[in-house]
């Protein structure tokens, strides 16, 4: 009995181990993938922490109580010279990247005056931010965990941003602007996977698939030039895939109102134009032909579906780390040669065109290099397709 399972295991090793795309998919490329998306993102965490400059804080009524407290924390505190009036105006306009931070008058006197003996008022301390701003944003959560962690520790002096009759909102973004972030974060990332989804459903089986049934080998052997079957093969994956998309895209654009309960908050996505569908689409149209293209060639260079599927897993992680980006931090660079990277410069264009921040030239930069990559590829795929090597390899 144990030589019967010591065979079987033998067997087992040998058709894993031999396998070197299955054992470098499986066993290498996820700790190799880790390590540099999780480099990557220290990296430019590091580098944005110590390259932009600090978040400016306006303060009125500068409590001198608070402020050996406030100090502690990486802001530029600005307490006189300035308008509150137009500093909370100007806050309003989209990615301000600064809090205006109000302490009610004679603060540090009800604040040294305080008995725990006797009943207290408590005051109100306002923190106006942008909420479509990662700066304002992450200053307004950090300047309230420390105003509330210093009041636990004596009593209910304060609160912070309650609601009055002059201050009914805090975050000064507007509703539009709330919805454009809200979707420029959340669906590039979602089309991605929707892509994927669709490329992993049909790539593999029309190139990996045909090759280990051998039907492949028929269709080579015929007059048709192998240009020709290679650029057949993406441009019908790339359909089936784009139709998966637009469902997806539609019944998503369709579904958000709810999801975000659009009609309970007086919320509305009619802000969008036609330009900015058309647009949006023609970035997805573009993607959908360069991650096709570049699947079909990890198709390509091996003999079955399980291991195409394989091999398409880590494009997949990678792909999906970069369409999380937008989500991570609103506040990417918007530099044309930016655009210029694949997958990336899609990415940033839907949320470009979500936020309707879209110009001509990101949106010319992208199609055009997104064309050009995917020209690339199909040109790689007839090459490899012309190898009698690689596609008669068992």
């Amino acid at each position: 009995m144990k030589s019967n399972i010591g065979t079987i295991i033998k067997k087992e090793c040998s058709r894993f181990f031999g396998d070197k795309t299955m054992f470098f998919t499986n066993v290498i490329m996820p700790g190799f993938l880790i390590y540099i998306i999780y480099s990557l993102m220290g990296d430019f965490f590091m580098k944005s922490d110590v390259d932009e400059e600090p978040t400016i804080v306006y303060v009125e009524n500068m409590s001198e109580t608070m402020r050996p407290i406030l100090e502690t924390l990486p802001y530029k505190y600005v307490t006189s010279d300035f308008n509150a009036t137009s500093i909370k105006s100007d806050l309003s306009k989209k990615e301000q990247n600064y809090v205006f931070l109000a302490f009610p008058a004679q603060f540090d006197s009800i604040i040294n005056a305080y008995s725990s003996d006797s009943v207290h008022a408590s005051s109100n301390v306002s923190i106006f931010y942008n909420s479509t701003s990662d700066k304002s944003k992450e200053a307004y959560y950090l300047l309230s965990e420390t105003l509330n962690h210093w009041e636990e520790g004596v009593c209910n002096l304060f609160n912070i941003n309650e609601i009055t009759k002059e201050n009914l909102r805090y975050d000064m973004a507007s509703d539009e602007d709330v919805i454009r972030n809200y979707f420029g974060e959340l669906i590039p990332l979602l089309m991605l996977m929707m892509v994927f989804s669709g490329c992993m459903a049909i790539v593999p089986a029309s190139i990996a698939g045909e090759k280990e049934r051998g039907t492949l080998a028929t269709l080579l052997v015929t007059p048709l030039k192998r240009s020709e079957l290679a650029l057949g093969k993406v441009l019908s994956v790339t359909l089936f895939t784009m139709l998966s998309g637009l469902s997806c895209f539609v019944g998503m654009m369709l579904s958000l109102p709810k999801l975000i309960h659009a009609d309970e908050l007086g919320l509305s996505t009619s802000m969008y134009q036609t330009s900015d569908y058309v647009a949006l689409l023609l970035i997805i149209l573009s993607t959908v032909l360069v991650i096709t293209s570049l699947s079909s060639i990890l198709s390509a260079k091996v003999t079955s579906v399980k291991a195409a599927s394989s091999l398409m897993v880590p494009l997949m992680v990678i792909c999906l780390f970069v369409g999380m980006l937008p989500m991570m931090m609103s506040d990417i660079s918007n530099a044309p040669y930016l655009f210029l990277i694949p997958v990336f410069n899609s990415v940033q264009s839907m949320a470009m065109a979500l936020e309707q921040e879209m110009t001509a030239t990101i949106l010319l930069i992208t199609l055009i290099s997104n064309c050009l990559y995917a020209l690339g590829l199909v040109w790689v795929l007839t090459k490899m397709f012309n190898s009698e090597k690689v596609m008669f390899s068992k």
